[in-house]
């Protein structure tokens, strides 16, 4: 099969990458570089013995789309392009439905035009709202989202159940993902995030590795077990797999929704002491006051992917924390380096 993944160059793109040509798939990566790097996708080439197709472009740019589908055979289509910075969306909410909602709207068009019309999207937990019972699963509606990130998230999910209510041809695949973390086991890619990390994972490691002073943890006065939040933290090995098993599902007209977490919350304190733990290396941190919009905790249901993808999250806390580190240590100013 012949996949074009927007995106391709992030962190979750360029791990999917890998799996997708070790699975002998054909991949052409369509990225702005805003999120990514050109080198992510060279080191996945290493990594497989296999090429990809790198074309520099942004997913509002019909012309640009329309000249990926023109030049190239696309079977399907997984898309991770998109900006994901919750706090950031609160301030730029207008930034992030242009990205994440009309660039979407634009790459379906392209796809309409051209007769692709299997997606495999990349969507979150966010859109289950703060009002959900815990474990989500995903028999529970769309709840109400509490930052623009998580309305995009919603808002595009809406658009392709619309667009396979308008015409049965299309078949989607929403995949809500929980919190990825961790790096390819060679230590070659990893999360490099642009600027002052946004998620718990990167920041512990950028700490360790000596770029970050210390980690603040936003809140120990929770209903949690250490009054600490907690979350359903899964390999992005594992994540990156799902997408893999979900290229099947999309052989089939409809909508299919997939939970892609452990099943299983971790609290922030966890965290900290089980990369101590694995890795020796000390993460120092201060308790700062509660972050506005943080929930206590939650964790996936992740039964129906197993069921009927075949896919379950195979690698262990103490995993992702080794490949956070190999990678992080390995490469201490990402791929700048």
């Amino acid at each position: 099969m012949k996949v074009l993944v927007t995106g391709g160059a992030g962190y979750i793109g360029s791990h999917t990458v890998v799996e997708l040509l070790e699975a002998g798939h054909k991949v052409v990566v369509a990225d702005n570089l805003c999120n990514g790097s050109e080198v992510a996708l060279q080191r996945a080439e290493e990594i497989t013995g296999a090429g990809v197709e790198f074309v520099r472009g942004d997913i509002r740019d019909r012309s640009a789309m329309d000249a990926v589908f023109a030049q190239h055979d696309i079977d399907a289509v997984i898309h991770f392009a998109g900006l994901k910075a919750v706090g950031e969306s609160v301030g730029k909410p207008l930034t992030y439905y242009e990205n994440n909602v009309h660039g979407t709207l634009v790459l379906c068009q392209a796809m309409e035009a051209a007769g692709v019309r299997r997606i495999v999207f990349s969507s979150s937990a966010t859109v289950y709202g703060s009002e959900a019972p815990v474990p989500y699963v995903e028999t529970t509606p769309r709840g109400t989202t509490s930052n623009p990130y998580g309305t995009s998230k919603a808002m595009v999910e809406k658009l392709l159940e619309d667009l396979v209510i308008a015409d049965e041809r299309w078949s989607v695949v929403l995949l809500r993902y929980f919190n990825p973390i961790g790096a390819h086991p060679s230590g070659r890619i990893g999360e490099d995030p642009q600027g002052i990390p946004n998620n718990l994972m990167p920041f512990i490691a950028q700490v360790a590795v000596g770029r970050r002073d210390e980690l603040t943890i936003f809140g120990d006065d929770y209903e949690t077990a250490d009054g600490t939040c907690e979350r359903d933290y899964l390999h992005v090995v594992d994540l990156a797999v799902g997408h893999l098993k979900a290229l099947k599902a999309v052989s089939h007209p409809g909508v299919s929704v997939y939970n892609l977490g452990t099943g299983q919350g971790v609290s922030v304190l966890e965290m900290v002491n089980s990369f101590t733990r694995v890795t020796g290396v000390g993460v120092p941190y201060r308790l700062g006051a509660r972050r506005a919009g943080d929930l206590p905790a939650f964790w996936a249901n992740a039964d129906k992917a197993r069921m009927e993808l075949g896919w379950s999250a195979e690698k262990t806390l103490d995993d992702m924390m080794a490949d956070t580190w190999r990678w992080q240590s390995g490469n201490p100013r990402g791929y700048d380096a």
